[in-house]
């Protein structure tokens, strides 16, 4: 009883120190930012010749005319993207939609804010009564004249330089990037609009069906050609599998004018692989980020999915009646706390965009380096080179936009997938997560399950994010043959 006490007793001071802490550190890291901001400003002058915008809140502009390129609507205060008309083109690489990019990206609130906001919706509460009429008078004006469009004003620049094609940026990398040969490889190809692939072919036999496999964050297709694919072919396994190299990360291309919108990555996929390939119907095996993109795929190619193998999959329920699904998600995948390390990390890379510049800088751009002391700590391990390689060879541009347009900004689209998959698809649906993984909890597993009743879980105990593949990769490619032999059945 009295361990029990002492235990609940040290649980409980652990926690408020965490509080404590992460108070302190997020409060000084809303310093920092803005700082850094200003010396990126005046870098990227020096070493590019002109300033680039950045997302940082700045004064709201209210934008008269659209003109047919853009077309936000605001009715209270608060800057929202709503929709764009007509759709553009993006260097023909993909259609994108004002809707596909997240409010995350220019709308992320210090820690004080959040905690002022608290207070500020408890007095809206009580005063709702008092504004009563006053909603009412500015109904009937919004109906005689036209609402006035207001948003971040950073924001319109940033999106007018992206949208306009003789504004699009056709540079390789910025000076805050890598650009050795690896990085940029991309570049020097013929197929500068097309993902890096890498195929494997059965020795001998005739592939009996495709697969394709999809990377997590910050990663490549390497996750899975240094582990799962060499125990598939030790197998003789009768299958074509494909590994991508999402648009922004490893080989693929890395392009400074894209905004890695949820529709830009899924085209990608589907002209790399479906359509140059000849895809007809196809195995989806997708790990954390790229479970959002499986269930992309699956609502637009139902009838060619055979089986969805999921692991570690980022959902987030958003509550019923949550405003903001978005702002709601961001907070759950980056908790600004600075325990555990891997909460610190995400913290620090989805709230900050100048602090999460400045540590790719120092370890993407120095990747080389880094693998360098690694390889001499490491005596060459093949598997810590792939994972760094994969963990690190990737712009900011790339991470930042993909962080927030993606994990952060399907929101409650995910829903809407998971609905499409539960009732308009008939394929198997299993989901794999490590028992012990701090990253993304293992209740996101289950909320899926609890959307999609026919889906199987299997907890991987004493594995985390990484290491529910890397290590097990024989154990898991036996897994994955037994699911597809059952969904072919």
């Amino acid at each position: 009883m009295v361990v029990m006490k002492a235990r609940r007793a040290a649980t409980v001071a652990g926690t408020w120190l965490n509080e404590a802490v992460s108070f302190v550190v997020f409060c000084l890291f809303d310093i920092i930012d803005p700082l850094l901001c200003l010396v990126y400003k005046v870098a990227d002058y020096l070493f590019e010749a002109e300033w680039k915008p950045c997302y940082c809140l700045s004064a709201k502009e209210p934008i008269t005319t659209t003109r047919g390129k853009i077309l936000l609507s605001q009715n209270n205060g608060e800057s929202k993207i709503f929709t764009l008309s007509p759709l553009q083109e993006l260097s023909g690489r993909s259609k994108i939609e004002l809707e596909d990019i997240s409010e995350t990206l220019y709308t992320r609130p210090s820690l004080l804010s959040d905690l002022s906001n608290l207070s500020v919706k408890v007095t809206r509460s009580d005063s709702k009564c008092s504004n009563h009429h006053e909603k009412t008078k500015n109904k009937k004006r919004k109906s005689i004249t036209k609402s006035s469009l207001t948003v971040n004003f950073t924001m319109v620049e940033m999106l007018r330089g992206k949208i306009n094609p003789q504004n699009l940026s056709h540079e390789v990398s910025r000076w805050s990037d890598c650009d050795c040969g690896f990085c940029t490889s991309w570049a020097s190809t013929s197929e500068k609009d097309s993902l890096y692939v890498k195929t494997q072919i059965p020795n001998g036999i005739t592939a009996k069906e495709d697969v394709l496999f999809i990377h997590g964050f910050i990663s490549s297709s390497a996750f899975w050609t240094e582990t799962v694919f060499p125990s598939l072919l030790a197998s003789s396994s009768p299958y074509r599998l494909f590994a991508v190299d999402l648009l922004g990360f490893g080989k693929s291309p890395k392009p400074a004018d894209s905004l890695y919108t949820l529709r830009e990555h899924v085209e990608m996929i589907e002209k790399s692989v479906l359509h140059k390939h000849n895809v007809k119907s196809f195995h989806i095996v997708a790990h954390s980020l790229g479970c959002i993109l499986a269930l992309g795929l699956a609502s637009r190619h139902g009838s060619l999915i055979k089986s969805l193998t999921l692991l570690a999959p980022p959902y987030y329920p958003v509550p019923e009646g949550e405003t903001e699904p978005r702002q709601y998600v961001m907070k759950k995948v980056a908790p600004r706390k600075v325990w555990p390390p891997i909460a610190l990390g995400a913290s620090m890379a989805c709230w900050y965009e100048h602090i999460s510049r400045t540590i790719c800088l120092l370890i993407c751009k120095h990747h080389r380096l880094w693998q360098f002391i690694a390889n001499l700590l490491t005596r060459n391990n093949r598997t810590v080179n792939f994972l760094i390689e994969g963990f690190m060879c990737h712009t900011h541009n790339a991470a930042w936009h993909t962080l927030h347009n993606i994990i952060c900004g399907t929101g409650s689209k995910l829903d809407t997938y998971l609905d499409i998959v539960r009732d308009k698809l008939k394929c198997n649906v299993t989901i794999f997560h490590g028992g012990d993984d701090e990253l993304i909890p293992i209740e996101c597993s289950h909320s899926i399950k609890q959307r999609i009743p026919r889906a199987r879980v299997k907890v991987i105990k004493k594995k985390d994010h990484i290491t529910m593949v890397v290590g097990r990769q024989d154990e898991f490619a036996k897994e994955l043959e037994e699911i597809w032999k059952t969904s072919s059945c």
